[in-house]
């Protein structure tokens, strides 16, 4: 029964394959942010601005503290891949019960730091006076809900690395609409505000979890199949998680790090423009949401073909990765370009606005497709064993490149066509760096000098 829910990543056609995985996932980034939209679009329009400046303003503090420990999710998915296809059931075994005991592990961790360092952070950040206390009390009750949120994205990575993107998905649309029927509830019956869309949150994410956990616990015959009774932390197998997975998590908190360094750069033009920077940002996501699931495609039919000793699949994979995803990244970002002011027309009705996000779309939306392109080679590389040298070559190129294209470019032209210029130079930049590891990287596996570490 849990077979069906598999594909065959080491045998036969890839390019439908690789689109039978990849379009769930699309789906349900799509929903995230769908769901993550309608947070504050309750708040904001029950309860008011104030609220839903308390809900925005933590993002990017949650996002910078969460990343690091999601990583470790990247690090369970690669091994998970990898031993599947080299069929170590015994290591499967390992990872599966490790993995989860690990992810309520970093969660509970992360209650104490959300709970102990919200006030501090939010104060360190400038949070203003008049949301202070809604952004407070929002993060630590979002934060209470931590466990349940590792736990999903843990057993997600399982499931997903043996081809199985569709319980997932499936998952994550029940639990969002009890999410926004919560908002709702909580919202407008009760009067609840920040408190309630909060609450929401972290009930939807425990139905997640128990979705997650239930499936992999009734998975009868198959090697992911999840007993409570045998949680064990192995160290052995924790190291090659931390080892994939560290990298992988220091690199979204640092990405985190050097856009919060442009969008100050942004705030200095003005609200207007920041209005119009936000509102492209938003149409922007759901391109980046859709590539991103090459992103996981490439990472796991690498590591797949690479556990079951395919080395003639691996190049393959790379090219229709590529490929596919620059199909996408074109598509979706001419399209939101195309139509740009018709969905920015959704956010505002100001035309300065609108005319600030069109530009913005102009710059960065419509060559899209080159970050895509990174990110996918990017994650064929984690997919061949190495985390550290994508991590590096990822912060180089497209965090500090941005770091200094604005402490010199833009200082010598400083318009928002040079800022966000720095966009695609980097994404460039850091693309044809990925490509020239990979090569590397594979022809020393070829030429039989690749460590896999699956002992």
């Amino acid at each position: 029964m849990a077979k069906s829910y598999e594909i065959d990543m080491c045998s036969g056609p890839l390019v439908p394959k690789i689109i039978q995985f990849a379009v769930p996932l699309m789906l349900s980034g799509i929903l995230q942010l769908l769901f993550n939209a309608a947070d504050i679009v309750v708040v904001g329009q029950f309860t008011g601005h104030t609220a839903m400046a308390a809900v925005g303003s933590t993002t990017s503090l949650n996002n910078l503290i969460v990343n690091i420990f999601l990583g470790l999710s990247v690090g369970t998915g690669v091994l998970m891949a990898r031993f599947n296809g080299a069929k170590l059931n015994e290591r499967i075994d390992e990872l599966v019960h490790t993995s989860m005991l690990l992810s309520v592990i970093s969660g509970l961790i992360l209650v104490v730091i959300g709970l102990a360092l919200a006030s501090p952070m939010l104060s360190l950040m400038g949070t203003p006076d008049d949301v202070l206390d809604q952004a407070v009390l929002y993060m630590r009750i979002v934060f209470l809900g931590m466990p349940a949120m590792l736990a999903y994205n843990f057993g997600a990575s399982i499931l997903r690395a043996i081809g199985d993107t569709k319980r997932p998905l499936a998952f994550l649309f029940i639990s969002g609409v009890v999410n926004v029927f919560l908002n709702l509830f909580f919202v407008i019956g009760f009067g609840m505000g920040v408190a309630g869309v909060a609450i929401a949150t972290v009930v939807s994410q425990y139905i997640s979890a128990f979705l997650v956990v239930r499936s992999m616990m009734k998975s009868k015959g198959a090697s992911y199949q999840l007993h409570l009774g045998r949680l064990r932390i192995k160290g052995g197998m924790l190291m090659q998680i931390l080892r994939i997975g560290i990298p992988a998590g220091i690199q979204g908190a640092l990405f985190s790090i050097s856009n919060v360094l442009i969008q100050s750069t942004v705030n200095s033009f003005g609200s207007t423009v920041v209005a119009g920077n936000t509102a492209s940002q938003n149409i922007e996501g759901f391109v980046y949401t859709s590539m991103n699931a090459l992103y996981q495609a490439s990472t796991s039919f690498t590591s797949q073909n690479l556990g079951a000793g395919k080395k003639e699949r691996l190049v393959p994979v790379f090219i229709d990765c590529l490929g596919i995803v620059t199909v996408v990244g074109v598509v979706l970002g001419g399209l939101a370009t195309l139509f740009g002011h018709q969905l920015l027309s959704i956010y505002t009705s100001e035309p300065e606005v609108i005319m600030y996000g069109e530009n913005r779309l102009l710059i960065c939306c419509l060559p899209y497709f080159l970050c895509g392109l990174m990110d996918t080679a990017c994650g064929s590389i984690r997919g061949l064993g190495y985390s550290m040298t994508p991590t590096i070559v990822s912060l180089t190129g497209a965090c500090l490149l941005r770091i200094v294209w604005i402490a010199t470019v833009f200082q010598l032209s400083p318009t928002l066509f040079t800022l966000y210029l720095s966009y695609p130079v980097s994404w460039t930049v850091t693309f044809l760096a990925h490509l020239i590891c990979f090569i590397i990287f594979y022809r020393r596996y070829r030429d039989g000098r690749h460590a896999m570490h699956m002992a």
